[in-house]
């Protein structure tokens, strides 16, 4: 009788229990994917009415933030007085600015013009380099300008014999050759996935680690040599900028006089503020990311990251620089200078 009973309730409810499987999305096993020839980039919003918004905000903030970055470039070699480590580090850490947010920005801009998401497989990988190579850049470059405001400020009588422009060039390419390297080793972890389960990218650039959650095989290994790779690429430069400014801050309270301090810390007061931008928004990135299961968040704190940052960072530079703003004014006169006597020419 128990028997009949039982058989009788699983017949009742199987229609019930076989939809509930069916809707509930936690038991389906994910497609895998072989042979993937291009992914799909969801963007910020799918809203229509909200793309020609899009698409004026971040063309603007993309030209301010290359204008920007130019403006100070041009100042810096336009300028004899600005011949020195500290500029020279402040134009790469511009151009690296520049490269950044070209990696990501113009693509898509381009996707929300033209209403298509699609990018190549081929295409995803190389985006996803350059944008490593490029924030590997901006990490190692604002390290390198730690070590110079260190030797100032600590050694400022052998600061000419340090950082000579030998020195200069050899951080400077150890920082790309080392940038390179990262995003190469990545690049690498990433091409050995054979399957993917899923091609939507939820983001507006291809994301090195939403690439990875695609995979279908065990990726443990992978994520262990990725953290790994990601941890000396970032603890390491980070490593170098808190010894730097703790024997800074110890150096600056060992001047007597408060003028001496405040011009002391003047000069890495903007070099500070945009550290504190970077890893900042970086950091809250990646607490996002692991809290948050919301694609849009991740999406949100990632345009603070690519875009916001290097959009401020000629802001914060010239703004609270003399140097930077006097070269900048000379730029301007010379420009409307020779705009006038252009002018001129073609009136006479």
């Amino acid at each position: 009788m128990d028997t009949v009973l039982h058989d009788h309730i699983i017949i009742f409810f199987f229609p019930l229990i076989l939809f509930f499987f069916k809707r509930c999305p936690i038991y389906i096993e994910p497609q895998n994917l072989r042979n993937v020839s291009e992914f799909f980039l969801m963007g910020l919003s799918d809203d229509p009415e909200l793309q020609p918004f899009l698409f004026g905000l971040f063309l603007s903030m993309y030209l301010v933030t290359v204008l920007g970055n130019l403006l100070i470039i041009l100042a810096v070699s336009s300028d004899p007085h600005l011949h020195t480590p500290m500029y020279f580090f402040l134009s790469n850490l511009s151009l690296a600015d520049i490269g950044f947010i070209s990696t990501t920005v113009p693509k898509m801009i381009v996707n929300i013009q033209s209403h298509s998401r699609v990018i190549s497989y081929a295409g995803c990988l190389t985006q996803m380099s350059i944008f490593i190579l490029f924030g590997g850049m901006d990490c190692m470059l604002l390290s390198v300008m730690a070590y110079d405001r260190f030797v100032a400020i600590c050694h400022p009588l052998y600061y000419q014999v340090i950082m000579n422009p030998c020195t200069c060039c050899k951080l400077i390419s150890g920082s790309f050759f080392v940038s390179l390297l990262n995003s190469q080793v990545q690049n690498l972890i990433v091409l050995q996935l054979t399957c993917f389960k899923d091609v939507k990218i939820s983001n507006f650039f291809c994301d090195p680690s939403q690439l990875l959650n695609f995979t279908c095989s065990d990726m443990l290994t992978n994520n262990i040599v990725m953290y790994f790779v990601g941890a000396i690429f970032g603890f390491i430069p980070f490593s170098g900028i808190f010894f730097s400014y703790c024997k800074i801050l110890s150096s600056i309270l060992r001047v007597h006089p408060s003028g001496g301090k405040y011009k002391a810390f003047s000069t890495c007061g903007s070099h500070l503020a945009v550290v504190c931008l970077f890893y900042g928004t970086g950091l809250g990135v990646y607490l996002i990311s692991a809290i948050s299961q919301s694609p849009r968040k991740d999406v949100t704190a990632s345009v603070v990251y690519t875009v916001v940052t290097p959009m401020l960072n000629p802001f914060i530079y010239s703004l609270r620089n003399r140097d930077i703003k006097r070269a900048m004014w000379k730029l301007f006169s010379k420009i409307i200078s020779s705009l006038y006597l252009w002018w001129c020419y073609l009136h006479i």
